[in-house]
């Protein structure tokens, strides 16, 4: 979608783009690293590239002292990939990092090809991959604010512009046809069109909070087995595979807990390390799923030796989510924070050392479980947890109903696990377990007072 008509992504049966990938590496700064090894971070760029389908023939972690500020790279590095890119035929080259303007330019014109950075990567992904509307406009947004700074900082180089958001793909048309205001309009009419994405979700919202179920978020690193443990839990079809950013558009099922209690299972976007801020913005409408959930279940890849730093990145980033968030119900009644629990999974790709360390530290804590989303293995564990956690977050009130208000005990029924009726008084007296916000809302239909059990 979007891209130019010679982008790798796009079908015409064109053999892949040569690609060689370059991920520059801190000497000395492990902050500046995200605390990952260069062997890691040299993996997760090819993995994006992979991703999309590159061919990606050489790859190598570059140290640096410190980012020059022209190229990034020091001039020696600059010139021997300029040979090898000249040796191997190389079409496209991808830098793990971020650059500026100035150094995708001076590459560019160094090395004679296509050069582009983690965030244009990223993008391209999420361009191939979103299938919605939504999810469309999300991308476009994200990929025109990042191409404005492109236009804003090499405007004395235009030949060299792309246009629309394949960055992947070959040079744009010879002369621009859109500056800066028409991008500005662009961008404007697409966040009017998101705004009304986020009110239609917000509707959305309500009216499941109306039913109401309880919303499961299911959150995590990129190919951390989100979607597949979606699948084995609602036995749905949803796309998964094993690539970076294998699906984007959140998807949601009913399912049924072990105590009979209907929820609704949300699989999301997965996140990454260094998610560009552009595309966090852009794709705020589907990630206020996560912040409207009762429950976030951060799905963890614990076969993957990088594992406790995605962690952290995750983590982060729900932080920074969550941050100022005001929730509130249907009703307009503040909620609390949503509970969190996490999930260990893959652990059939783990030898028995380590699931023993895992299980221990599982037996400790209410909110980890350990599972394995293809095998199905703890996958039951899994539900009975969600169900506790609901659970808590009810309560067990008394309330005296007159028989002739078979809507009420029907809607106390259909809303609650009741505990307890007793029917020998001139009503029914029903011991119920529910939500605080239906308790305030059975209140104010009944307008009685509510006797604690």
């Amino acid at each position: 979608m979007g891209t130019n008509e010679n982008s790798v992504t796009d079908e015409t049966g064109a053999a892949p783009t040569r690609t060689l990938v370059l991920q520059p590496v801190i000497r000395g700064n492990s902050n500046a690293n995200g605390g990952r090894s260069a062997d890691t971070l040299l993996d997760e760029t090819a993995g994006l590239a992979h991703a999309i389908a590159l061919d990606v023939v050489s790859m190598r972690a570059v140290p640096l002292n410190r980012p020059r500020p022209s190229t990034l790279f020091g001039g020696g590095v600059v010139e021997e990939v300029h040979d090898r890119i000249e040796a191997d035929e190389i079409g496209l080259v991808i830098v793990g990092g971020a650059l500026t303007p100035v150094q995708q330019r001076n590459l560019e014109r160094a090395w004679s090809c296509k050069v582009i950075d983690r965030t244009g990567l990223i993008l391209e992904i999420f361009g191939a991959r979103a299938r919605t509307r939504e999810g469309q406009l999300q991308v476009e947004l994200a990929a025109l604010s990042y191409q404005r700074s492109r236009l804003v900082r090499s405007w004395t180089h235009l030949e060299r512009q792309r246009g629309g958001f394949g960055f992947v793909g070959g040079p744009g048309e010879s002369q621009i046809e859109i500056d800066r205001r028409l991008i500005d309009d662009r961008i404007t009419r697409l966040k009017r069109e998101l705004e009304q994405v986020r009110r239609t979700r917000g509707l959305h919202r309500r009216a499941r909070a109306r039913v109401p179920y309880p919303l499961i978020a299911l959150a995590g690193y990129t190919n951390a087995g989100k979607s597949t443990l979606f699948n084995r839990i609602t036995n749905a079809e949803v796309y998964a595979e094993d690539m970076l950013f294998a699906t984007l558009d959140p998807t949601m099922r009913q399912i049924e807990l072990p105590s009979g209690r209907t929820a609704i299972l949300s699989d999301t976007v997965g996140f990454i390390s260094d998610l560009p801020t552009d595309l966090v913005a852009a794709f705020r409408a589907t990630l206020e799923e996560v912040t409207a959930a009762d429950v976030i279940v951060h799905v963890r890849d614990t076969a993957d030796p990088d594992t406790d730093a995605q962690q952290k990145d995750v983590e982060a980033i729900l932080e920074n989510l969550l941050d100022g968030v005001d929730r509130q119900d249907d009703d307009g009644e503040p909620k609390g924070p949503p509970a969190q629990m996490e999930i260990l999974n893959k652990i059939d790709l783990i030898d028995a050392d380590e699931r023993a360390f895992l299980a221990d530290r599982a037996r400790h804590s209410d909110d980890v479980v350990m599972l394995s989303a293809v095998t199905g293995e703890g996958c039951d564990e899994f539900l009975a947890r969600i169900d506790a956690i609901l659970a808590t977050k009810e309560s067990v009130e008394t309330f005296d109903v007159s028989f002739a208000d078979g809507a009420a005990l029907a809607w106390l029924y259909e809303r609650g696990e009741v505990i307890e009726r007793d029917d020998s008084g001139a009503s029914a007296r029903i011991t119920v377990r529910l939500a605080p916000r239906d308790i305030a809302r059975f209140r104010r239909r009944l307008g009685q007072e509510v006797v604690t059990e």
